[in-house]
């Protein structure tokens, strides 16, 4: 692996090319959910990530129990709760940036579990970071809305629990991790879905779905999840973790340009205080090394 602390300006492409396509994803989410109720989009789309590539790509050299707690929780849970949050009327926009609170659930789930003691550092980012959630919650109009919030909020809950199967699965292959994810999630989808929409829910779907909502089913799966994550294993591959992760801190970035372009969503001033407070906690937490040098400067010229 190489530490490099710049990425090359092809790496640089591909990495900003995988940020913007996770970004406008949640507007493809956004127009799928218009034909198709959230489980049986969910459903669909961890059906068409799995089939056929599950008899291409070999099975992780992992515990089967850690495959499956990681498709659970990283694919059915999550993305059920996420597609559930923006189907019950929270933006495209404001689900993206508050799925990225998944960076402090983490760190509190690792605490719990690993013993890792966040720092003040981490503890001053969190809280600032869910200020910002607060300002959320406060200009929320409509209980579907906050409810929509609060499913986004277990969404980002249940990616960090499926960040701990992640830690302990030494995947050689993030995209057939992937794949065999969401074969693990694909059941489960289809139970649920059957159990809480109906059958009927179903067959009138397909039958009506216009072809914005297959595009969308195709960008979803093959864009967002394949190339997303393919492309995403090779960086992480090739460089040190600090130095692609915080490129994901774009991806609300281009989820509000293309909801405003898209469906003409608005920016009044609550919305851009929330996203400061959020993205602000996240960057205070990434910068952590920094803070302590200033730190450290500062108290030396005492």
């Amino acid at each position: 692996m190489s530490v490099s602390g710049n990425l090359t300006p092809k790496h640089l492409a591909l990495t900003l090319l995988t940020v913007l396509v996770w970004g406008v994803n949640f507007i493809a989410v956004y127009i799928g959910l218009k034909d198709f109720p959230p489980f049986l989009l969910c459903a669909i789309r961890f059906g068409l990530a799995a089939f056929p590539w599950v008899f291409i790509f070999p099975r992780p050299k992992a515990p089967l129990k850690l495959i499956v707690g990681f498709g659970l929780f990283n694919f059915a849970i999550q993305f059920g709760f996420l597609f559930s949050g923006i189907y019950l009327g929270l933006s495209p926009g404001l689900s993206s940036l508050v799925l990225q609170t998944q960076i402090f659930f983490s760190m509190g789930l690792a605490f719990l579990i690993f013993g890792e003691k966040p720092n003040i550092i981490k503890i001053v980012g969190s809280l600032i970071s869910f200020i910002g959630i607060g300002i959320v919650a406060a200009h929320i109009n409509g209980g579907a809305s906050f409810m929509g919030l609060a499913l986004v909020l277990l969404a980002a809950f249940s990616w960090a629990s499926g960040n701990i199967f992640t830690k302990k699965i030494d995947a050689q292959s993030p995209l057939s991790l992937v794949i065999w994810g969401n074969l693990v999630a694909f059941p489960f989808m289809v139970i649920t879905s059957l159990l809480v929409e109906g059958p009927h829910a179903a067959a009138s779907s397909f039958q009506n779905m216009s072809w914005a909502a297959i595009g969308a089913v195709f960008y979803i799966v093959y864009l967002s999840t394949h190339l997303g994550y393919g492309i995403w294993g090779f960086l992480l591959k090739t460089y040190s973790t600090s130095v692609v992760v915080p490129f994901t801190l774009l991806i609300p970035v281009f989820a509000f340009m293309s909801s405003a372009i898209y469906l003409g969503e608005s920016m009044p001033f609550w919305k851009i205080l929330a996203s400061l407070f959020i993205m602000g906690g996240l960057v205070f937490n990434l910068l952590e090394k920094q803070i302590w040098k200033l730190f450290g400067i500062l108290r030396g010229a005492r």
